[in-house]
């Protein structure tokens, strides 16, 4: 294995360590879905001396700004001496995760059980999301304008909910099948109420109907126009009896945001112009307006040359040409016991920092970026110079499957990019595993490579 982060670190600096990955847990626990991401984003922002673009006329070197689309897309940016046009240093992450989400028409009541009809969401086992605690977090947007924040589940007192599962004494014809069919897409909805009411239609609906009446004002039809998802209940943890791991919901890819996040918050007048940009639907194609290939960024960075005095478009091409971005995107960590589709050599492990990932995609490197030789030359250049311990792999053996990021989309916009992310085990599974050593390190990096990537 060779030496780690752990071995490098003096004890004042793996108290810092520590002490890091305590504020990540506790913010991991509060952000569970994308629109608690951006607000408890935006809250630590302000804290930090950020402002909305909206409020600044002109922007000088040093001004901290974040830009808030629709709750669940968020960029910052921290000016720099140099000229906006002269381009950026960005870190790209995405704050969504798989999930189920609530179906418009969903509650219904079967023999006796009120039960809510769910549509995952993302790539998922869809048999580790049974007999698992969950909670329900989102927001019902009703007809005369005002929004009902739902979060339910993951208070101590709070109830839970969620999808059963077959007794293993009457499984016999349910373990023949596959993992994929084990469990169906259409069999994951969720257990919410017994108790009836005096209604003679379906009176355990009409009970739970009462209570999300008299708890929060709304009616069935008011789903309609509701975003609510279905996410694990309960806290992120210490993983491990000497607490060097974490365990939690959604590590994929918030852990990267978070780290990023901490990083232009902790970064000071830089030369160029530094971003961060967290982004929705990375997991479902990084599609709509609030996913990275809407022109949400590229009118963002429209409005800071208009703020310098630069309205053209070509000024626009220029800057995002002359940019550079680390997307910030988990990789899969070697795990011992599934050592057949990893490939040794060009895995990430636990504890050795960072993992750069040159490429992603599938088989012959279909749907990814590839970043030049020269960017990854120029990063290892950063790196060293800060002392940023740091590894490159790939996504398992070559035919073993594969995925993408957002990175590809930057590089159509003829920036260099390569994908720099954490290593996690468990990925996509409802609780997901990362090393404290890793998130650290990530969070060096990035401040590294704002700091210092020309």
């Amino acid at each position: 294995m060779g030496k780690t982060v752990w071995n490098k670190l003096n004890s004042e600096q793996k108290e810092a360590l520590f002490a890091f990955n305590e504020e990540y847990r506790k913010f991991l626990s509060a952000s569970k879905t994308e629109r608690k991401f951006v607000t408890n984003s935006i809250a630590l922002a302000k804290e930090a001396g950020f402002k909305s673009l909206d409020e600044v006329d002109e922007i000088k070197a040093g001004d901290r700004i974040y830009v808030n689309n629709r709750g669940k897309n968020l960029c910052l940016f921290v000016i720099g001496t140099k000229p906006v046009k002269e381009g950026l240093n960005i870190l790209g992450a995405h704050i969504d995760s798989p999930r189920m989400d609530l179906k418009q028409h969903t509650l219904y009541e079967k023999d006796g059980i009120a039960l809510m009809d769910t549509h995952y969401y993302g790539g998922i086992k869809k048999y580790q999301w049974v007999a698992s605690p969950m909670a329900l977090i989102g927001v019902v947007c009703k007809k005369d304008g005002t929004t009902v924040e739902i979060n339910i589940g993951d208070k101590a007192d709070d109830p839970v909910v969620g999808v059963s599962d077959l007794l293993v004494h009457l499984s016999s014809k349910q373990l023949q099948k596959t993992g994929a069919t084990v469990v169906e897409g259409e069999a994951l909805d969720l257990t919410v109420g017994s108790i009836p009411n005096d209604e003679e239609k379906d009176p355990v609906k009409s009970n739970i109907l009462k209570i999300l009446k008299d708890c929060y004002d709304i009616e069935e039809d008011d789903f309609i126009s509701a975003e609510i998802e279905v996410v694990p209940a309960g806290e992120a943890r210490d993983y491990g009896l000497d607490r060097s791991m974490i365990i939690g919901y959604g590590h994929d890819d918030k852990v990267c945001a978070y780290t990023s996040l901490r990083a232009i918050f902790d970064t000071k007048t830089p030369e160029r112009t530094s971003c961060c940009i967290l982004v929705d639907k990375e997991e479902i194609g990084s599609v709509g307006n609030t996913g990275m290939q809407s022109r949400f960024f590229e009118y963002t960075v429209a409005e800071l040359l208009a703020k310098q005095g630069e309205t053209s478009h070509l000024i626009l091409f220029r800057c995002l040409t002359n940019s550079r971005m680390l997307s910030s995107d988990v990789s899969a960590a070697y795990d011992p016991l599934y050592a057949d589709v990893m490939e040794a050599k060009n895995s990430a492990y636990f504890g050795k920092g960072i993992c750069y990932n040159k490429f992603t995609g599938r088989g012959g490197k279909s749907g990814s970026n590839d970043a030049n030789a020269e960017f990854v030359a120029k990063v290892r250049r950063v790196m060293d110079d800060n002392d940023v311990m740091f590894q490159t792999c790939e996504l398992g053996s070559v035919d073993a499957g594969g995925g993408g990021t957002i990175a590809y989309i930057l590089a159509d916009l003829n920036m260099d990019v390569i994908d720099a992310g954490i290593a996690v085990q468990n990925m996509h599974a409802p609780w997901e595993v990362v090393s404290k050593a890793d998130v650290y390190e990530a969070y060096r990096a990035y401040i590294a490579f704002l700091k210092d990537m020309d």
